[in-house]
């Protein structure tokens, strides 16, 4: 879960398991039937995850049962002779707060996309792209490409979400496009965050942790290309060829609508300083333009309610506690799921396990490579942070290489990123687990091309 600009403040930034990190928790259960029954638990509520198509159940009711479970298991092979267990309580605590940053934070961003759409602005936006007869081939290109130099300035999440929203509004209609393009979504806004110190955590964390100098993250720019361009490339033969239908006449954006949509930069612009200069978590931000998009709210109502008054109509009172209340709930309980998953499988030890045994026994770039595909189903901070922690013996490139797989490792799976998850709620069934991994193929050449071409132009 990827990004964010001068901060890793913001989206997919959440670190699912900074758990490990914060708290520091590792109770060393690896090799007990404790950490086997949590590590069995988790591979059964990934494949339920998997199969949500076929089984019909919510993809955010297996992870949450099997997050309960684990951290219940934990807390009962660590009690003390208190009958209680300190160490896993803050463990738990730790890690439900990284939660509450990352729930806040899609409440507030799906609550302004959704708030745009109402005022039309996805709409208005459409009759423009059409008005210029765009194919839906084109407008393949223009969405990604898009993403991929927004995502490093804004944050994969948010990126992902408002370019979701123009590609539905677009093309929605066409389910082909509407699914390869929110797969293409995905793979960019993933790769637009590796190639910036700023652009994601990890290339943060590696930063912070002066494995690498900022000006070196430039380096990873070809790479990160690659791997957007090579599976983008492949599906752009798939795409349905023609054009989207045109609105008939001229679609205008309903009142308040740019007075949102400009109150949505602020917002963005509060959480980045926030953190920036203030040392505020991104929910701090966030929330403050939540504040201010309900005072903005307060003036639509008001204005809708005079200009209903004198055309002698009823209107119903615009809200936006009652746009909150229609967000994509399934999609927020499921990033709880997988928080919680991850962060009892960090506390059992099972991330530092696996960081020991990889560089333990492959070579550092066979290492790095693993564990960039590892950050498709694990998040890829706590995986750095195990790497990090590890400090394995590798120079400038290999370092800049774990950047880079890290990064765009979690495009491989859907629920590899926090831009993929919340698109799963948000398309309205248009983009799923199945179908994302029908192009996995096409990902992992972009995957390994990128590795290549990292190594061929900043190997050592």
């Amino acid at each position: 879960m990827r990004s964010t600009l001068f901060l890793a403040t913001l989206g997919g930034v959440f670190p699912v398991s900074a758990v490990a990190a914060e708290s520091g928790a590792n109770f060393h259960l690896t090799g007990h039937p404790v950490g086997w029954l949590a590590l069995a638990l988790f591979v059964l509520a990934y494949v339920a995850v998997v199969l949500e198509e076929r089984i019909q159940i919510a993809k955010s009711k297996p992870v949450m049962l099997a997050a309960a479970l684990i951290w219940g298991l934990i807390a009962w092979e660590t009690r003390d002779d208190g009958g209680g267990s300190v160490a896993a309580r803050d463990a738990f605590q730790a890690m439900f707060l990284e939660y509450a940053e990352i729930f806040f934070f899609l409440v507030v961003a799906m609550t302004y996309v959704t708030a745009m759409g109402e005022r039309n602005v996805f709409e208005a936006l459409r009759a423009q792209l059409t008005r210029r007869r765009l194919g839906y081939r084109a407008l393949f290109w223009i969405t990604g490409t898009i993403a991929f130099f927004l995502s490093p300035v804004l944050d994969n999440l948010t990126t992902a979400l408002v370019m979701s929203a123009v590609v539905l509004a677009v093309g929605g209609g066409q389910a082909r496009f509407a699914t390869l393009s929110l797969i293409n979504l995905v793979v960019a806004a993933n790769a637009g965050g590796a190639w910036s110190a700023f652009g994601d955590i990890t290339t943060l964390m590696v930063w912070q942790a002066h494995k690498a100098e900022f000006f070196d993250f430039f380096r990873l720019f070809p790479p990160a290309l690659v791997n957007w361009l090579v599976p983008a490339v492949a599906m752009h033969f798939a795409l349905p060829k023609g054009l989207p239908e045109s609105l008939p006449g001229r679609v205008r954006v309903k009142p308040g609508g740019v007075g949102i949509c400009l109150t949505f930069a602020l917002t963005i612009a509060i959480t980045v300083m926030g953190r920036q200069w203030l040392g505020m978590p991104a929910a701090y931000g966030m929330l403050t333009g939540l504040a201010l998009l309900n005072l903005l709210a307060s003036r639509i109502d008001r204005s809708q309610r005079r200009y209903a008054l004198a055309q002698g109509v009823e209107e119903e009172p615009y809200s936006i506690f009652r746009i909150i209340a229609n967000a994509e709930w399934d999609t927020l309980l499921f990033f709880y799921g997988v928080f919680g998953c991850v962060g009892g499988l960090a506390a059992l030890g099972y991330l530092e396990l696996a960081s020991h045994t990889l560089y333990g026994s492959l070579g550092a770039t066979l290492a790095n490579t693993a564990m960039g595909v590892l950050s498709a189903v694990i998040d890829n901070i706590p995986i750095m942070y195990a790497v990090l922690q590890m400090d394995p013996p590798m120079d400038a490139s290999q370092w800049l290489l774990i950047t880079l797989t890290a990064g765009v490792g979690g495009s491989l799976l859907s629920v590899g990123s926090a831009a993929g998850v919340a698109l799963m709620g948000a398309s309205g069934g248009r983009y799923t687990f199945m179908s994302h991994l029908r192009w996995s193929w096409a990902i992992a050449l972009g995957y390994g091309a990128s590795i290549a071409l990292h190594l061929a132009l900043n190997g050592t």
